[in-house]
């Protein structure tokens, strides 16, 4: 993925906090949205700062602010969402082991990386925008879409169908009325 400008700070033998704040141009906001696959990105801010973590890693903490234009999922109309997040990475020296695990599982704590010499600033802003899109944007006042596909002949299956437990309330009921002697 594009990423606007390469903004690096350097961690490997630094020993003091830095603060940051990046506002791509104009050019670097569009180049940012045609690699997300979105319509535009109207306003980006990235600020914060690293600083040290015990005597060998390193915390980042910023705060992500964007206004974002994305196609409706239903209508392909213009949806603009404006994204207020935080960002959290530590950058550890030494990470935890998942070697001897049988099956290879997602961390608990998914701010972990391992500590680069560098951290580029302005991909971990385009990553964090990336994961705060909404996923299916939608226009105001459009309700959403049921598609139901099968088979030719034979009848489709609802949501109502898919909810294991929908025909709970109606089998109570007849157990009931059973044991008061009226089924």
């Amino acid at each position: 993925m594009a990423t606007p400008r390469q903004t690096t700070l350097r961690l490997a033998g630094e020993t003091a906090q830095r603060s940051f704040s990046i506002e791509p141009t104009t050019a670097e906001r569009a180049e940012l949205a045609d690699a997300m696959g979105i319509t535009a990105i109207r306003k980006l801010r990235f600020d914060g700062h690293v600083s040290p973590e015990g005597a060998r890693d390193w915390t980042l903490q910023g705060t992500l602010g964007a206004t974002v234009v994305q196609p409706c999922v239903v209508t392909l109309e213009p949806v603009t969402t404006r994204i207020d997040t935080s960002v959290l990475r530590r950058y550890l020296r030494d990470m935890p082991d998942l070697s001897e695990a049988s099956e290879a599982e997602m961390p608990e704590d998914d701010t972990i990386e391992p500590l680069p010499e560098t951290v580029d600033l302005s991909a971990v802003m385009a990553e964090a925008l990336a994961l705060a899109l909404p996923d299916f944007p939608r226009a105001e006042d459009v309700e959403p879409v049921e598609i139901r596909v099968t088979e030719e002949g034979k009848t489709a299956m609802t949501d109502e169908d898919a909810k294991p437990f929908a025909g709970l309330a109606d089998l109570r009921d007849s157990l009931k009325n059973k044991d008061d002697g009226k089924g």
